[in-house]
């Protein structure tokens, strides 16, 4: 990732509206900013929310508030609490997100 063109400024994000996408089960609030090619996205998961689809997009992914599991396509699985984060490239792991209480992340992609 190469950040270039983007001038310094703060994010209010409880001042960006959020979208909502629906999943296999719940919603994900996604307030999204974009820099050039680069999104930055808070996002919140409703209690029981699971993903309904495998993602191959790459991230950086904080955990704010509450608990997030990502599934990998192989079956694996990691449990994220607040202060942990995860990292990977496009196309490296396929995953999805689920919550039972809900979760508050902080995305880089």
């Amino acid at each position: 990732m190469h950040l270039s063109d983007i001038p310094f400024g703060i994010t209010d994000w409880q001042r960006i509206e959020p979208t909502e996408h629906t999943g296999e089960h719940g919603v994900a609030r996604w307030r999204t900013r974009q820099f050039g090619a680069v999104r930055v996205r808070l996002v919140e998961y409703s209690a029981g929310y699971r993903a309904d689809h495998w993602c191959r997009t790459g991230h950086i992914l904080l955990c704010v508030a509450g608990e997030l599991v990502t599934e990998l396509e192989d079956g694996r699985q990691y449990r994220l609490a607040p202060g942990m984060s995860y990292q990977l490239a496009d196309e490296v792991a396929p995953h999805r997100s689920c919550t039972t209480t809900g979760a508050t992340v902080f995305i880089v992609d």
